[in-house]
């Protein structure tokens, strides 16, 4: 049996025009909320650390965990961060599929 997926959630907020604020994701395996927080965060140091070199973001890393929707000028705010187990986002269509429903 694999690892556990998570989520990890990061605000995040525009350097070039202040009050504009989102959120970063991460997903993948990981044996604990911290370990899930940690390699985040790796994963954004390397494709931070590849952009300011002129370099192509990195691909996804062998266990699962990249960062493919890196954004040059908006500053995570990684204290903030928080990793919870993922949870499938179209889990409700099957709660709500009365059998009439097709994807």
């Amino acid at each position: 049996m694999g690892l556990p997926y998570f989520e990890v959630d990061v605000p995040i907020r525009s350097t070039a025009q202040p009050g504009l604020s989102g959120m970063h994701y991460f997903t993948g395996p990981a044996d604990s909320h911290s370990a899930a927080l940690r390699i985040a965060h790796e994963v954004y140091d390397a494709a931070h650390a590849a952009r300011e070199a002129g370099l192509k973001i990195p691909d996804k890393r062998p266990d699962g965990w990249g960062a493919r929707g890196y954004r040059p000028g908006w500053e995570p705010d990684w204290p903030s961060a928080t990793a919870d187990r993922w949870n499938n986002p179209y889990r409700w269509l099957r709660s709500a599929d009365d059998g009439d429903l097709e994807l």
